[in-house]
Order: structure tokens, then C-alpha cells, then sequence
């Protein structure tokens, strides 16, 4: 089995508190001259050792000059030391420096933070990322946070009280949206946004995909162990896939308008993906977000769809209708009203890189760069269209983000014995959401 931690955090597994996160902020200049010009080395810490957060330090290293990995820390000690052991037999090898500072247990973030980095990429399970952010920023720490960025309203209020202080500061912070750094996307939606198909006239966005990851339950294990290795299935961890993974699309969509949708109503369930140790998410939601003030009025709107079903017609697209064309964003490609393509953008980097690239330019070269108001707000966006396919109501983001029903424990002290916020019946099954029933303000 993973195990965890031996040390004393055991017991004391986090206080997540928005008062325990806080701590005395201490001032930096807004100015800071150490990277000017890479001329000094950058300290990176890694909190997260899953395969994202892999990918992240790989991207990071290869920007070029001076960068070192110097911590890197995940709850579990086995996937800490595995991924520390990956890294340290890669291309950049020689920039590993943190063979002392692999930190294991739920509070590995705070020794990251407190180790002596410069940078912080915040990779666990989104549920945390609030808090971790939150300390982050108090310690004066630069962040790039993989998206989404919260899981419930509290989550997204805190991330933005959270990022005045990170401005404040001066801090740089990242949002992985990497479709905002690819240059397809770049120039599609600069070109719809100058006209290329007139009006927008409404939206459309598919994750349509197969099923991820599960990880079976281990001899021993406890459900606060399981829970947390099986966190995609666990809303007080992930947010279910409409936020987790279809997030990406709906931030496409708000990049074309410009804005947020102020409305929503939706469906889901879970038609496919039941039975014992399948979590309480759903399989399959569908949202129709409006950008505007009401449902029936005439707003833009966005048709959302996504789902974890195998053998079923599979999309990954974002599409734009308007009164002189249609644009296949995803495609880079730009249609007028007879169906004659009319545009079709060129180029295809890695994006992620380059969104690595500009964020470490930005510190380097003291630039403004500060994604996170988007990055809680299209996490927003994620989170009410989960809130409506649950509930089955017509709903505002309004009302959803200053909701006061928390998915995250905040307030609660956990340890791996703990009981998590939702637990299984004696047969492993979790209660799933029950539109018309389940309250989500």
C-alpha cells in the first residue's frame, strides 16, 4: 500500500481553515531585481507528485537559464520518492537539487513553500488549492496553479481575496489554461472576436471521453487514503468532471465573449458508471449557460456537454455560431455562411510550454502576469453548471459563488483516520446527488 507519512502529521493531517491558511503576510518589494535577466537562479517547488505536476517541473526546467528544481512534496511518501526517482534519471537531471527536500504528508505544502523556493506549482487534488494558494502567497511565493482552482463557491471567494494580496505583492500567478498560450487559439478567437463571423450568436462545448483512472481499495487502507488516491470521484476533491476536466472548454468559451454566463440550468446523472467504489459523481452532465442577466431573454448561449462514457461518440471541440459564419476553435478553423472555409490558423507549438515560458519570463523580467481572477471565475463557471445538473434548478453564478453550502471541509481538522465529508454504505456504494432534491445554496 502508498503509505503515508510517519511522521506526527498523522494526527494532524491539515487544518484547512481560511484561518489556519492565513498567517501574517510579510511584504516584498513590488520590484524585485534577483531574476532580471536570468542572471539568478530560480527555486522551484513542486506540490503534487502525480503526473501532471511531472509534466509541469519537465516544461519548467526546459524554459532555460538558470532554474532548479529545490522541493517537491506529495501526501504520500511513495509517490513523492517515485517521482523524485523519475526526475532525477531525465533530460534535466542536472537541474534536480532537491534530493534533501522531498517531503511526504497532507502537510508537504507547507515544507515546500517554507524550504526556500521562489516558485510554487500547486498540482495536488483542486479541493486544496485554495489553502494552498492561500499560503503560498502569505510565505511571498510566485504560483503556478493547475486549474480548476477550486471546487466550490468558498474555494473561488477565497482564491480571489487570496489574489489581491498576490498583486499586491507583485507575485506572479499562473492558471494552467494552456489553450490561452497556443497560437491556433490565439488567432481563431482574436478573429472572431474582430468580426470573422459577425455577431456571436451562441456557443457550444464538448469533453466528451471515456472513463479515467480507479484505483482499488488496498488492505489496510482507510477511506481518507482511499478517497484521496481516488480523488477524481470524490466532489470535495475533484468537483466531478464538468469542473476537473471540461473546465478547459468552458474558459475557451468565456475567452470569446469577453465575460462570464450569469445564468444556468442543466441535467446529469450517472447512466453507466455505477455500482460499488465508484465514487458519488456523475457520468454526464449537459448545461445550457446563458451571458446574460436572464433565461429567457435574448443572451448568448453556451450548450455544454461532457461525459465518461466508452463506446459512445467522443468530442474534445469548442464551437462558435455567429450571423456571418461558424468557427471550429478547437480546429483553427473559420467557416462563412455557405460552409466555405474562410480562415484557417496556422502554427501548433506545445502550449503548455509556452505558458511555462511567458509566466518564468514574467518573473525574470518583473512583467505583469496574474491569471488567477479568470482562473476562479471560469472554475466559478465550472462549478454552478455542476450545481445545476445536482440540483436540477435554474440558476445564478451570483448566488452560486456566494453560496454557503461548502463541498471542501474548510473548517474541519482531518487525518487519515478521519471520517472524509462523505462516506459509503456497507455495500461501498456513495450517495450520488438527486436532481430536484439535493440543495446546492
Amino acid at each position: 500500500m502508498d503509505s503515508p507519512t510517519k511522521e506526527k502529521t498523522r494526527r494532524s493531517f491539515i487544518k484547512t481553515s481560511t484561518a489556519a491558511a492565513a498567517v501574517t503576510a510579510t511584504s516584498i518589494p513590488r520590484k524585485s531585481k534577483a531574476f532580471e535577466g536570468g542572471s539568478e537562479e530560480i527555486k522551484v517547488g513542486l506540490v503534487g507528485c502525480g503526473g501532471k505536476g511531472t509534466s509541469d517541473i519537465r516544461q519548467v526546467l526546459g524554459v532555460g537559464g538558470k532554474v532548479k528544481l529545490w522541493a517537491m512534496g506529495d501526501a504520500f511518501e511513495k509517490n513523492a520518492q517515485n517521482k523524485f526517482n523519475q526526475l532525477s534519471n531525465d533530460r534535466n537531471k542536472e537541474k534536480m537539487d532537491c534530493k534533501d527536500r522531498v517531503f511526504s504528508g497532507i502537510d508537504a505544502y507547507r515544507k515546500v513553500i517554507d524550504s526556500g523556493v521562489d516558485i510554487v506549482f500547486l498540482v495536488t487534488s483542486p479541493g486544496f488549492r485554495p489553502v494552498h494558494f492561500d499560503y503560498a502567497v502569505n510565505q511571498g511565493k510566485h504560483v503556478f496553479m493547475q486549474k480548476p482552482c477550486a471546487v466550490d463557491g468558498r474555494g473561488c471567494r477565497m482564491l480571489l481575496e487570496t489574489n489581491k494580496k498576490a498583486k499586491a505583492k507583485g507575485l506572479k500567478v499562473g492558471v494552467g489554461f494552456q489553450r490561452r498560450h497556443d497560437a491556433r487559439y490565439i488567432d481563431t478567437i482574436k478573429r472572431i472576436q474582430d468580426g470573422a463571423i459577425g455577431d456571436v450568436v451562441s456557443l457550444r462545448s464538448y469533453w466528451d471521453g471515456n472513463t479515467p483512472w480507479t484505483r482499488p481499495r488496498k488492505e489496510g487502507q482507510t477511506e481518507m487514503e482511499y478517497q484521496i488516491q481516488n480523488w477524481y470521484y470524490f466532489n470535495w476533491l475533484c468537483g466531478d468532471h464538468i469542473v476537473e476536466q471540461h473546465i478547459h472548454n468552458l474558459d475557451v468559451c468565456n475567452w470569446v465573449m469577453g465575460s462570464y454566463p450569469e445564468v444556468a440550468q442543466g441535467k446529469g446523472g450517472c447512466e453507466v458508471r455505477n455500482g460499488p467504489d465508484t465514487g458519488e459523481t456523475f457520468d454526464h452532465h449537459q448545461v445550457e449557460y446563458v451571458y446574460g442577466p436572464k433565461w429567457d431573454g435574448p443572451s448568448v448561449r453556451m450548450h455544454s456537454s461532457c461525459r465518461h462514457i466508452r463506446g459512445v461518440f467522443n468530442s474534445v471541440s469548442e464551437h462558435a455560431h455567429g450571423s456571418k459564419g461558424y468557427a471550429i476553435i478547437s480546429a483553427g478553423k473559420i467557416f462563412d455562411n455557405d460552409g466555405k472555409e474562410i480562415h484557417r490558423a496556422q502554427g501548433r507549438g506545445s502550449s503548455e510550454m509556452a505558458h511555462k515560458t511567458a509566466f518564468i519570463d514574467a518573473i525574470r523580467n518583473n512583467t505583469e502576469f496574474n491569471e488567477c481572477d479568470n482562473g476562479a471565475m471560469s472554475s466559478m463557471t465550472a462549478i454552478y453548471g455542476r450545481m445545476a445538473t445536482y440540483s436540477g434548478q435554474l440558476l445564478k453564478m451570483d448566488s452560486c459563488l456566494n453560496t454557503k453550502i461548502d463541498v471542501f471541509p474548510y473548517d474541519a481538522d482531518l487525518d487519515w483516520d478521519a471520517a472524509p465529508p462523505v462516506l459509503p454504505d456497507k455495500n461501498r456504494n456513495y450517495k450520488r446527488p438527486v436532481p430536484g432534491q439535493t440543495k446546492v445554496i
